[in-house]
């Protein structure tokens, strides 16, 4: 039995429900790709379907829109598939149980995959209604955005002719995001040799830092955990002298580190004058970040003297001036936009290995060229101390347009539609519009979408008047598209 079919626009409830049915979270997309090419072939339009399971659907303009510039409508086919302890659905295998609360749509003991069903169920709509007015359109449904933007990445869009991308994929109503930023993860790698010492050991801990999203929340100065042991060390290396006996810290690469640890060797005179080094360093940096970073302790453990395995000199040296001098944080915010971001990075993951250190770095810049000159400074800082640098995962970032004919298009339409101006932004982290961006030069796209909240968890939720909303400003800008 529907649960939707009260609700307008219905046909696009209708694919949205018909979705929901099908399971479909990442690396399981399968079926809802096979779903995409039995809707395109029954409607008798040109489909492709790639090893990816990526799906493009092509039709033509409608009377008078023939010759128009095409359009890609752009939006992902997997969900974050996550579910309560206490829910006993298979969600490899069962669709989702849907439930309305108020305003709102969610699934019942799951999460609900409007993220990024809706843009899938919008496309779906628009394709098999004959009466609306359009350019021809280019519908291209993606896998395995969740997990790492893997469809997009695989993805040949050499037949795809349009260079005007509407991007279905965000979850804030009003808002229309024009830039995104590229990213990499880098691990510099420093080797150490290990030297047997008598010496008295010193523990630290600091954690209790506050952390956060090291693209969204990179830009309110908040203390990266693992960068304030580096600064702590080097007082201690350059005032009383130390050997490292092992580092760590932060758990992923793009989290802000909120702990951080080390055990040191020192001589064992000079215990007491360390002990205050590290309490009046730790001191100063919690002075600097009592805003952002209120709740930071430190805590100290002392071992006897006795014979311990430490870093060598040398080894030491160059992973705590190498810690203390790695660039973090933000590095430029961009000119066009205010408050925006464009150039960042963070020390999320500090780890001591069997033979190296190896720091963790989450490099992002919506600039490719910023980008790559970051990596290549963290190359270069690394070397001089013998280390080697691997460079992972990395994607491309969406730079901002100065012209945009779609954005310019899309406010007129949102301006008439709902009787005030759009909000235009760029975000800190990764789209797919910059694999896009890309891939097809002189791409001009735009994300956007209706409100959704709690993405990715089992308190998911969208409203559904926004629904309604978002799809008139769909037809308005296709319509102005001639």
């Amino acid at each position: 039995m529907s649960v939707l079919n009260q609700y307008e626009p219905k046909k696009v409830f209708q694919f949205f429900e018909e979705i929901c049915s099908i399971p479909h979270g990442s690396n399981n997309v399968k079926k809802i790709s096979d779903y995409l090419v039995n809707f395109a072939k029954e409607r008798n339009l040109k489909v492709r379907q790639d090893e990816a399971y990526n799906v493009i659907i092509w039709k033509d303009g409608s009377t008078g829109y023939e010759t128009s510039a095409p359009v890609i409508l752009q939006g992902h086919m997997d969900m974050v598939a996550v579910k309560d302890a206490d829910c006993v659905k298979d969600m490899e295998k069962d669709g989702l149980d849907l439930e309305i609360n108020g305003e709102f749509l969610s699934a019942k003991g799951t999460s609900l995959g409007g993220d990024d069903g809706i843009a899938v169920a919008y496309a779906l709509a628009v394709l098999d209604d004959d009466t609306l007015a359009h350019p021809p359109i280019e519908a291209v449904f993606t896998t395995n955005e969740e997990i790492g933007m893997l469809g997009a990445t695989a993805l040949d869009t050499s037949d795809l002719k349009g260079k005007l991308m509407m991007n279905i994929d965000s979850e804030e109503e009003g808002v229309f995001t024009v830039s995104c930023a590229g990213g990499a993860t880098v691990k510099c790698k420093l080797p150490y040799k290990k030297e047997l010492i008598s010496a008295s050991i010193i523990e630290l801990r600091m954690d209790g830092f506050t952390g956060g999203h090291s693209g969204i929340e990179i830009d309110k100065d908040r203390s990266n955990a693992n960068q304030v042991m580096g600064r702590v060390l080097l007082n201690v290396f350059q005032q009383v002298g130390m050997r490292l006996i092992v580092i760590g810290g932060g758990t992923k690469d793009n989290v802000i580190a909120n702990f951080t640890e080390a055990a040191i060797a020192v001589n064992t005179e000079a215990i007491d004058a360390t002990k205050k080094i590290i309490e009046d360093t730790f001191a100063e940096v919690k002075a600097e970040h009592q805003i952002s970073d209120p709740d930071m302790k430190l805590q100290l453990n002392v071992m006897d003297e006795n014979m311990f395995e430490s870093f060598s000199g040398a080894a030491t040296l160059a992973t705590v001036v190498s810690l203390a001098n790695m660039p973090g944080g933000v590095q430029r915010m961009n000119p066009e936009i205010t408050g925006m971001v464009q150039t960042s990075l963070n020390l999320g993951i500090l780890k001591t290995e069997a033979e190296f250190v190896e720091l963790t770095f989450s490099v992002r810049s919506s600039v490719e060229s910023e980008k790559k000159f970051l990596i290549e400074k963290l190359r270069s800082l690394t070397e001089i101390f013998g280390g080697t640098v691997d460079v992972e995962g990395d994607y491309p970032g969406w730079q901002y347009q100065a012209d945009s004919k779609l954005r310019d298009v899309m406010i007129q339409a949102y301006q008439d539609i709902y009787g005030e101006e759009p909000i235009v932004e760029g975000v800190h982290a990764g789209l797919e519009c910059g694999i896009f961006a890309a891939k097809i030069p002189g791409l001009d796209a735009v994300s956007f979408g209706p409100m959704m909240n709690n993405i990715h968890t089992t308190q998911e939720e969208l409203n559904i008047p926004s629904v309604e909303r978002t799809w008139k400003l769909i037809l308005k800008t296709l319509e102005m598209l001639k």
